[in-house]
């Protein structure tokens, strides 16, 4: 008689709701985080189903936006020097978090308003959960990899072509000021419930796991929080 073979693990997929927005480079190192936890966790029978929820970090920035040297000066009191320090952190910790993600922040880079770029992905969500998750990357890299203007609504929709999304209509989704109202509410939602800064990863609408965290912390904290029903 052989001994039997342990019982597969219990499927169990979270829901995660990961508020963002598409300038934080910190939400870039928390995304990448997040998706090599959850690579590891498969195993265990754990998955998740992610949405992107909106955030902007400059919500009042104009049009033309703001020099990234200046604007954290000016936002938090940084120096030149303290600025171009926390920059080369960032982009290495992006990169350890995301392998292949290349994040090109310099003195020139600056800074937008992305209120449009959220309506965006509000419409990429009623296409369907990888067609957001492959907006958000899109727009990630046209940011911080291509240094691209993102209140321009060429460059958006560039970026829902670049994600496989119908270019056209991302372009009528621009013009007719769509989902502006779903944006807000959204916004003001998660204001209501305490979110302050991003990235804020919310499980199961009762855990939030802050800031642009390690993949060894998301993958801890996932597992319990799988395990507790």
């Amino acid at each position: 008689m052989t001994d039997a073979a342990p019982p597969a693990p219990a499927a169990r997929t979270l829901k995660i709701d990961f508020v963002s927005d598409v300038v934080c480079p910190w939400c870039v190192v928390g995304l990448g985080g997040l998706e090599a936890a959850l690579a590891r966790l498969k195993a265990e029978g754990i998955g998740a189903e992610i949405t992107f929820r909106p955030f902007e970090l400059n919500p009042q920035m104009a049009p033309e936006g703001e020099n990234i040297v200046e604007h954290v000066g000016r936002k938090y009191g940084s120096t030149p020097q303290q600025s171009a320090a926390n920059r080369a952190m960032i982009t290495e910790r992006a990169a350890e978090a995301w392998p292949g993600f290349q994040m090109r922040m310099g003195e020139d880079s600056r800074i937008w308003n992305t209120f449009d770029a959220h309506r965006l992905l509000w419409w990429a969500g009623t296409v369907g959960p990888e067609a957001q998750r492959a907006l958000k990357e899109a727009l990630f890299r046209a940011h911080f990899t291509e240094g691209r203007r993102l209140t321009d609504p060429e460059v958006l929709a560039d970026a829902a072509a670049a994600a496989g999304l119908d270019r056209a209509r991302a372009v009528e989704v621009l013009a007719d000021d769509l989902y502006a109202a779903d944006v807000r509410a959204e916004e003001a939602l998660w204001r209501a419930r305490g979110i302050t800064g991003v990235p804020a990863v919310v499980v199961e609408g009762k855990w939030l796991i802050s800031g642009g965290q390690p993949a060894a912390v998301f993958e801890e904290a996932l597992r319990g929080m799988a395990g507790e029903g």
